[in-house]
C-alpha cells in the first residue's frame, strides 16, 4: 500500500534532521522538558487535594454530579450494570436477644460468589428502616474482637463506656440500631472472616483485570448493591428509609454506594471523608475512580439527601474546616445546608461509641425513630463471634464457590452479554454507553478550549507559508487543585483566596508547530506521529513532501509533541512513566494513562485549530499514533471531520503490561480497538492496517478501509458535501 512509503519517508527524515531543521521547531534546549505540570510527581491516595465547587446554579452542579456517578460506575466495572442474577438468599440460625434477633445470611451476588453477613431485626416491628453496615479493615471484619489492651485504652480515653462495646465495637452499633427499630445487615468485605474463598487484596491485580475494569473494589461495590437488593426484598422493611454507614474502608463503601445507588436515603460514612488520604487498600481504589476528583466531591453527589460524617485524629482531622464547607456550598444549592454535617472528635482512627452516638442521633432525626436526643448507646450483650459465623456443618461453603479466575470469567461473560444485547437491540444506547465510558477513560471531552502559553510563541516567515511554534495549554477554570504532601511534612497552607477558582489541574504546556499557508483555505490538518512535530520537516528545514502537498492544497498543518513524545523526552531519557507494581489502580485511579494524555493533547490541538477560526479540522495519524487518533475521533464528535488513521494492526489485547504506552483501563471491557470505531459518526474516517480479522460491532457511516496515500485522502479536492455531514 502506498502510504507505507510515505511513512518510511517521514521516519527517515525525522531521524536524520540536521541542526538547522531541528532548530526551526524546537522550543527547549534539548536537555530540559517543557514546563508541563503533568511531568511532576503523579498523584496517589496520599496526595492532598482541594475541591472548590464554583457551580453557578443547581443545574450546573447536577450535570457534573451525573458525570461523577458515571465515572464511579465505569471505574467499578459496572457500566452498564451487569444482569442481576438470582440471589438465592439463605437466612438461618436465629439468635434471640430479647428485643431483637440475629440471623446468619448468605447469598449470591454473582453466580459462585457468596456474600455473608448477619441480619439484625427488631421484634414486633412493622415497616422498619434499613441500615447497611460495612466494617473497615479490622481483623475478621464483623467478627472482630479487640484485644484486652485495646479495650483498656478505649475505656480510659472515653472512647467507649463498657468493656463489651470496647471489645465488640463492630457488633455494638448493629445491636443499638436494632433496638432503635431498624433492620440492620452487617456484611463482610471480600476475604475477611468467613467471606471465602477469595483472599482480601488478591486476584484482581494484573493487566488483564485492568483492561476489563475488574477490581477488588468493583466486586465489593457490586456486593453492596446486591446487599441492598437483599434487604429490600425482606418483608416489613421501609424502602423510603434506607441508610448505609461504616468506618474506614467501610466508610469508603458507604461513600461509593451512596453516590451510585439512588435507593440510599441517608448516609453516614465514618473516618473516611477527606481531602487528604483517600483510602489505602486496593478494595478502596480502582483505576479511573478519582482522576480529577476526591472523596469530598464523591460525597457531594449525595446532596440534598441527609449525610453526616465523623472525623478523628487521622486524615479526617480537618473535615469540619476542609470538606464540610464545600459540601455545604453544594447542599446550599438545594437550600438544604442543614442536611450535611461533620463532627471531629479527638480520638484515634476508629468507630467508637462517641462517634456511633452521633450516627444514632442523625438516623433518629431523619428516620423519625422517636428516641430522645442525643441518643446514647445502652449496654448490650455481645454474641461470641464463633456463633455468628455463617459456614458450619449444616451450611458448608457451597461447592460452586468461585476462585478469582472463575469469578472474573463470570463477570466478563455477564458484561459482554449486556453490551452485546445493546448492540443487537439498541445501537443508540450502546453508543451512549461507549461514549460515556470513553469520556471517563480519557478523562476528557469535547468541547475544549486552548490557548498559547504567554510568551512562548514564535513566528518565522517563509515564501509561501508561516511557521508558528509555542506551548499550548488548556483553558479550564476547574474546581480541583492538587496541593501535594511532601513525605514527613504537614499539609501546606495553600488554600485559594475566597471565590477564586484554583488553576486548571492539567496545567499542560505542549510544544506545537503550526504551518500556515499564505492562501489558507480555512481548514486545518492535524499531523500525528510518535516522533512529534520534527517529522514535519526534512534535514534542510523544508516541509516533507506529504506536508508540502497539504500546504499546496491551502490547508494549514498543526502538530504537537503529544505527551511523552518529542521534546517531552530530552535526549538520553526514556519516555516511560512509573506505574505502581503492586496495583495499577494506585496510579491510574488518580492519573490519566499516557494514552489518555495523548488523546487529551489531540483534543487540545483541535481546540486550538478551532480558536484560529478553522472551518473544519481533519487529522492524519501515522504508525503508533493511530490508536490515539481513533480515540480522539470518537471523543471529538463534530470537532474532527476527516481522519486518515493507520492502526498498524494494533489492538489492546496485545498489551502485556500496565506500563505500556498504549495501556488504558477498560479498553477490552468495551470490546477493544474496533469498538471505538463505532463512535466515528461525523465526517469520514479511513482506517489503514486494521487488526487482522476484526471489524466494528456496529457499522458507522463514513468509516471505510483506507486505500491510497493517507494525506491525499484527507485533502482531496471536492471531498464530501459539508452540508450533509452526519451529526451524532
Amino acid at each position: 500500500m502506498r502510504h507505507f512509503a510515505v511513512w518510511a519517508w517521514v521516519v527517515a527524515a525525522g531521524i536524520g534532521l540536521s541542526v538547522h531543521g531541528e532548530e526551526l521547531l524546537k522550543l527547549t534546549d534539548g536537555k530540559t522538558p517543557p514546563p508541563d505540570a503533568r511531568l511532576g510527581t503523579p498523584r496517589d491516595y496520599n496526595t492532598i487535594t482541594d475541591w472548590n465547587p464554583n457551580f453557578v446554579d443547581k443545574a450546573a452542579w447536577e450535570k457534573r454530579a451525573k458525570e461523577v456517578r458515571e465515572q464511579v460506575l465505569v471505574s467499578q466495572g459496572l457500566y452498564p450494570l451487569p444482569e442481576k442474577t438470582p440471589l438465592n438468599a439463605v437466612v438461618f440460625g436465629k439468635i434471640d436477644k430479647g428485643d431483637y434477633t440475629i440471623e446468619k445470611v448468605y447469598f449470591n451476588s454473582l453466580p459462585g460468589h457468596y456474600v455473608v453477613g448477619n441480619l439484625y431485626r427488631p421484634k414486633n416491628a412493622t415497616k422498619t428502616p434499613v441500615v447497611l453496615y460495612t466494617h473497615g479493615h479490622w481483623a475478621e471484619g464483623r467478627l472482630h474482637e479487640a484485644s484486652d489492651a485495646e479495650v483498656k485504652k478505649s475505656i480510659e480515653s472515653g472512647a467507649e463506656k463498657t468493656r463489651e462495646s470496647a471489645k465488640y465495637f463492630l457488633q455494638a452499633p448493629c445491636a443499638a440500631l436494632a433496638r432503635m427499630g431498624c433492620t440492620v445487615f452487617a456484611y463482610n468485605m471480600v476475604g475477611y472472616g468467613d467471606a471465602k474463598p477469595l483472599e482480601h487484596r488478591k486476584g484482581f491485580n494484573d493487566v488483564d483485570a485492568e483492561l476489563q475494569l475488574q477490581s477488588f473494589m468493583g466486586l465489593q461495590t457490586w456486593n453492596s448493591i446486591r446487599s441492598m437488593d437483599f434487604v429490600l426484598s425482606l418483608p416489613n422493611v421501609d424502602a423510603d428509609r434506607v441508610a448505609i454507614t461504616g468506618a474506614s474502608g467501610g466508610g469508603t463503601q458507604s461513600l461509593i454506594l451512596a453516590a451510585i445507588d439512588p435507593r440510599v436515603t441517608v448516609s453516614v460514612p465514618a473516618v473516611m471523608t477527606s481531602q487528604n488520604m483517600q483510602g489505602g487498600c486496593i478494595c478502596e481504589n480502582s483505576s479511573l475512580l478519582r482522576v480529577g476528583l476526591n472523596n469530598i466531591e464523591l460525597a457531594a453527589t449525595f446532596a440534598p439527601k441527609p449525610q453526616g460524617m465523623t472525623g478523628a485524629n487521622d486524615w479526617t482531622v480537618d473535615i469540619e474546616t476542609k470538606g464540610l464547607p464545600q459540601l455545604k456550598k453544594i447542599y446550599g444549592l438545594y437550600d438544604a445546608q442543614d442536611g450535611v454535617a461533620a463532627w471531629h472528635r479527638p480520638f484515634p482512627h476508629n468507630y467508637n461509641q462517641v462517634s456511633r452516638e452521633l450516627m444514632y442521633t442523625w438516623l433518629n432525626r431523619y428516620f423519625k425513630l422517636g428516641q430522645p436526643e442525643p441518643v446514647t448507646e445502652k449496654p448490650f450483650e455481645p454474641v461470641p463471634p464463633k456463633e455468628l459465623v455463617v459456614w458450619d456443618e449444616q451450611h458448608p461453603l457451597p461447592k460452586d464457590a468461585a476462585d478469582a479466575a472463575s469469578l472474573r470469567k463470570t463477570w466478563h461473560d455477564l458484561s459482554d452479554a449486556s453490551l452485546n444485547h445493546m448492540i443487537g437491540s439498541d445501537p443508540q444506547d450502546y453508543r451512549r454507553i461507549l461514549t460515556t465510558a470513553l469520556r471517563v477513560m480519557i478523562d476528557d471531552k469535547w468541547r475544549a478550549q486552548a490557548q498559547v502559553v504567554e510568551g512562548s510563541n514564535k513566528e518565522r516567515k517563509e515564501a509561501t507559508y508561516t511557521i508558528e511554534t509555542g506551548l499550548l495549554a488548556r483553558v479550564d477554570p476547574g474546581t480541583f487543585k492538587v496541593i501535594g504532601n511532601p513525605p514527613g511534612k504537614a499539609p501546606p497552607n495553600a488554600a485559594p483566596a475566597p471565590n477564586t477558582p484554583p488553576p486548571a489541574r492539567d496545567q499542560s504546556a505542549m510544544p506545537y508547530a503550526l504551518l500556515m499557508p499564505n492562501n489558507w483555505n480555512g481548514e486545518t490538518v492535524i499531523w500525528e506521529h510518535p516522533a512529534g512535530k520534527l517529522t514535519l520537516i526534512d534535514e534542510s528545514g523544508q516541509p516533507l513532501a506529504p506536508v508540502k502537498r497539504i500546504l499546496d492544497a491551502k490547508f494549514a498543518v498543526l502538530c504537537g509533541d503529544l505527551f511523552m513524545t518529542g521534546e517531552y523526552v530530552p535526549e538520553g531519557k526514556d519516555g516511560n512513566r512509573p506505574v505502581n507494581k503492586d496495583f495499577a489502580g494506585y496510579t491510574f485511579g488518580y492519573n490519566r494513562s499516557v494514552l489518555a494524555e495523548r488523546v487529551h493533547d489531540i483534543l487540545t490541538l483541535v481546540a486550538y485549530a478551532k480558536s484560529r477560526e478553522s472551518k473544519f479540522v481533519h487529522q492524519v495519524a501515522w504508525e503508533g499514533a493511530g490508536v490515539w487518533a481513533l480515540l480522539a475521533k470518537g471523543a471529538a464528535g463534530e470537532g474532527i471531520l476527516r481522519s486518515a488513521i493507520d492502526l498498524n494492526g494494533f489492538d489492546f489485547d496485545t498489551i502485556k503490561s500496565t506500563a505500556d504506552e498504549n495501556f488504558i483501563p477498560g479498553a477490552m471491557k468495551y470490546g477493544g480497538i474496533m469498538s471505538f470505531v463505532s463512535l466515528c459518526r461525523v465526517g469520514e474516517t479511513a482506517l489503514y492496517r486494521k487488526p487482522e480479522g476484526k471489524e466494528p460491532p456496529l457499522p458507522s457511516r463514513g468509516v471505510r478501509d483506507g486505500k491510497g496515500r493517507m494525506v491525499d485522502w484527507v485533502i482531496r479536492e471536492g471531498g464530501i458535501d459539508y452540508d450533509e455531514v452526519p451529526r451524532r
